[in-house]
């Protein structure tokens, strides 16, 4: 079994993980408020990955938590876990999921925005096939329009000032702590959503193991996620990032009943197809790129990079 292909059984694995936890939090939603959801998710989320930090020798406690860089990070992955959270637990799971896979395009986009990295017209025309994709599922003014479903477009944009931010955060800071920290600031949103939306509610007994479940899978995921970077080749592996929606699909249909119409299958399938042209056009170039730092380029060789075709690197 080759390196590659254990780390495409890894993405794959994880992708599985998170559908399922969507799926878990999607069932707590029918009984308990996003507020509470957030604040459960956030504590158990932060002592999971405390206890991990503490096993790797990792302090929790640092300067860098006030860094400017790790604030605005921690402010991205409230908004974009409070936005995804609610748009699971008030629109289909099939929707929802399909929306978040434009993440990687905005945050292509804000790279491109707020740092400055060159992204030639061909990536310029992905993101924007991508982001109308968005639209074919959101279709605002539609008859098929759910307000809610604008939630999930609010955790897009979170989750990608996570990513950006977390550029920022030194070197020295891990992704273990970067998470610890990132969930234990659910805990005080969820409560200050709570205050304005009528209180917490004494969650039937089930609610915990979904709530334990959720946690474990989210937690298993990013280990998984992790191992499959560090294992393959990116450019092989990143693209298994879209079988999340494939399993949110599988689960929406067979768990929830829904049944997505053909704006939305269309949708999500212009978005997919917008961030693996993408990824694959980031290949390409990282390609052209290491060509010529090998040397010189002869007839026959890789041509030279164009200013216009310069991109910055995918998450």
């Amino acid at each position: 079994m080759t390196e590659n292909f254990r780390g495409i059984l890894l993405m794959v694995g994880a992708m599985a993980a998170f559908a399922i936890e969507d799926m878990f939090i999607k069932w707590m939603g029918a009984t308990v408020p996003p507020g509470q959801i957030l604040m459960m998710l956030g504590l158990g989320g932060a002592v999971g990955f405390a206890l991990i930090a503490r096993i790797r020798g990792e302090t929790l406690i640092s300067r860098v938590f006030f860094s400017r860089a790790v604030v605005i990070r921690n402010i991205g992955e409230l908004t974009g876990t409070f936005g995804f959270i609610t748009a699971i637990v008030l629109t289909p799971l099939s929707s929802a999921s399909a929306i978040l896979q434009a993440m990687p395009l905005a945050v292509t986009l804000g790279a491109a925005l707020f740092f400055r990295e060159p992204v030639g017209w061909r990536r310029w025309s992905a993101i924007g096939a991508g982001f109308l994709g968005v639209l074919m599922v959101i279709r605002p003014g539609g008859a098929g329009f759910e307000p809610a479903s604008l939630f999930a477009l609010l955790g897009v944009a979170g989750l990608a000032t996570r990513d950006l931010a977390t550029r920022a955060v030194p070197h020295s800071t891990s992704s273990v702590v970067l998470s610890a920290w990132g969930f234990s600031m659910l805990i005080p949103t969820g409560g200050a959503l709570l205050l304005l939306t009528g209180g917490a509610t004494m969650p039937p007994a089930g609610v915990f193991g979904l709530l334990a479940g959720a946690v474990v899978l989210g937690i298993a995921g990013y280990y998984a996620i992790t191992q499959a970077m560090r294992m393959g080749e990116v450019a092989v592996i990143t693209p298994f990032r879209y079988t999340r929606i494939v399993f949110a699909l599988i689960i929406g249909v067979t768990v929830f009943g829904e049944r997505p119409d053909g704006w939305t299958l269309g949708g999500a399938a212009l978005i997919i197809a917008s961030g693996l042209y993408t990824l694959w056009r980031e290949a390409r170039l990282g390609r052209r790129r290491a060509a010529l730092a090998a040397g010189p380029v002869s007839p026959g060789q890789v041509p030279p990079l164009r200013a216009e075709d310069s991109a910055s690197r995918i998450p």
